[in-house]
C-alpha cells in the first residue's frame, strides 16, 4: 500500500507539471489582451506599458511561466487582474457553490442511479427493464438547460417549492440555504443517473452469469443475498469509478446549470474569467481543478481494494 501511495505520489507530480506547462501556454496563446480588457480603447500607449509593466506581463514568458510556478510551490496562485484580490480567495467563493451542488447533484444521482439500474438488472428482459432502459435513455439525451427550465416553471413558478436561482451562502443563513441547490441538482443529476443506472445494469448482468453466482443459488441462499452480497457488489468495482470522474466533472462542467439558475460556481467563473482574459483566475481554476482530478483517481483506486480484497494496487 505504502509503495503504492510513493509511486502515486511521484505519477502525481509529474503530472501536475505538465498540466501547469500546458494550462499556462494554452492561456497566453488565446487572443486577447487583459489591458484593453482593464483600460478600455481609450487607453493611451502610456498607460498601456505602465499596467502592463506592473503586471508583469512584459516579461518574456519562459520568466512569467517559473515565476507563477515559483508561487504556486509557495501556496499562493497570484491575485487576479479583474478582482484585484488573491486568486484563492476569489476561488473560494465560488468552490462552495461547486463542491455542494456536485455533493447534492451525487446523492440524486446514487439514490436514483443505483436502485432503478439494479431492478432493471434483476428484472432483466421483461418489459420493466425495457421502460427503466428507455426512460434512462431519455434521461440522457435531454439537454441540462432544458430540463432546469421545466424544473424552474413547474416548482418554482407555479408551485412555488424552490427559489429559482442565486444562492445565500450556508454560512449567512445556514443550511435551509441548500434549497437553493435543490432544483439545479436535480437537473445535473438527470443524465448522469442515466449513466449509473445503465452503467450498474450492465455491470450486474456481467456479474451475474459468473461461477461463483451460479454457486451462490446452488446453496440455496436466498436471492437477495445473492443479488446484494454476491452481484451488486462486485458490480460496484465499475459504478465506482464512474462515481469518481462524474463528480470530479461536476466541479468543472456545471457551467450551464451555473448560467440558468445564477449561481456563482467555479464553471460560471471560468467563463467569465476568460472572457475579461483574467490569466491568473483561468490558471489557477484549472489547476485546482487537475488537483481534485487526480486525488479523486487516487481515492478511487483506493477504494477498488476495500470492495474487493483480490484487487492489487501496483
Amino acid at each position: 500500500m505504502w509503495s503504492y501511495a510513493l509511486k502515486r505520489a511521484g505519477t502525481t507530480a509529474v503530472t501536475l507539471l505538465a498540466a501547469s506547462v500546458i494550462i499556462f501556454a494554452f492561456i497566453h496563446i488565446v487572443p486577447g489582451d487583459p489591458i484593453y480588457v482593464l483600460l478600455g480603447d481609450t487607453a493611451t500607449p502610456d498607460q498601456i506599458d505602465a499596467l502592463r509593466h506592473q503586471l508583469g506581463l512584459d516579461q518574456p514568458i519562459i520568466l512569467q511561466y517559473l515565476t507563477w510556478t515559483g508561487h504556486v510551490l509557495e501556496g499562493n496562485l497570484g491575485r487576479s487582474i479583474f478582482f484585484q484580490a488573491p486568486v484563492l480567495s476569489v476561488i473560494a467563493d465560488g468552490a462552495e457553490t461547486s463542491a455542494l451542488l456536485a455533493t447534492m447533484t451525487m446523492i440524486w444521482v446514487t439514490l436514483i442511479g443505483v436502485p432503478i439500474g439494479m431492478i432493471a438488472a434483476v428484472r432483466h428482459g421483461t418489459w420493466l427493464d425495457q421502460g427503466l432502459s428507455g426512460a434512462a435513455m431519455l434521461m440522457a439525451s435531454i439537454p441540462t438547460f432544458w430540463v432546469g427550465l421545466y424544473l424552474i416553471l413547474i416548482f418554482a413558478a407555479w408551485l412555488g417549492w424552490f427559489p429559482s436561482s442565486g444562492y445565500p451562502s450556508i454560512f449567512e443563513g445556514g443550511l435551509v440555504n441548500l434549497r437553493y441547490l435543490v432544483l439545479p441538482s436535480l437537473a445535473l443529476a438527470a443524465p448522469n443517473a442515466a449513466l449509473i443506472l445503465r452503467l450498474t445494469r450492465a455491470s450486474m448482468l456481467d456479474v451475474a452469469r459468473e461461477d461463483y453466482v451460479r454457486t451462490a443459488r446452488a446453496k440455496g441462499i436466498r436471492p437477495w443475498q445473492v443479488v446484494v452480497r454476491h452481484i451488486l457488489r462486485n458490480a460496484l468495482l465499475a459504478v465506482v469509478s464512474a462515481f469518481g470522474f462524474t463528480f470530479a466533472a461536476l466541479l468543472s462542467e456545471a457551467v450551464v446549470t451555473e448560467t440558468v439558475f445564477a449561481l456563482p460556481g467555479i464553471g460560471r467563473l471560468v467563463v467569465q474569467s476568460i472572457l475579461r482574459r483574467d490569466y491568473p483566475v483561468i490558471q489557477g481554476v484549472i489547476l485546482v481543478i487537475v488537483v481534485v482530478y487526480l486525488l479523486i483517481n487516487l481515492i478511487v483506486d483506493l477504494s477498488y481494494r476495500l470492495l474487493d480484497p483480490r484487487v492489487e494496487l501496483q
